[in-house]
């Protein structure tokens, strides 16, 4: 099974869990060897900017779900 299944969510909640999910595993596939992420984290875990950066990242990515799912619509 894909780790992918849908984009499909029951709640915004599990909506913004899925978005944390998405900016996770496209770290990971950019860069695959554990080792090297756990090296880097190191530089970005105590850097307001990176920090910031992911978070934007996340948001993009709930854009995304939050779209797929009608969280925004009036109906």
């Amino acid at each position: 099974m894909s780790w992918l299944p849908s984009l499909k969510t029951a709640t915004p909640e599990e909506g913004f869990e899925l978005a944390i999910k998405l900016a996770r595993m496209a770290v990971k596939k950019t860069q695959p060897n554990d080792e090297v992420r756990s090296r880097l984290r190191a530089d970005y875990e105590n850097n307001a900017d990176s920090l910031t950066m992911a978070s934007q990242v996340v948001a993009i990515h709930f854009q995304t779900v939050s779209k797929a799912n009608g969280f925004w619509s009036d109906t």
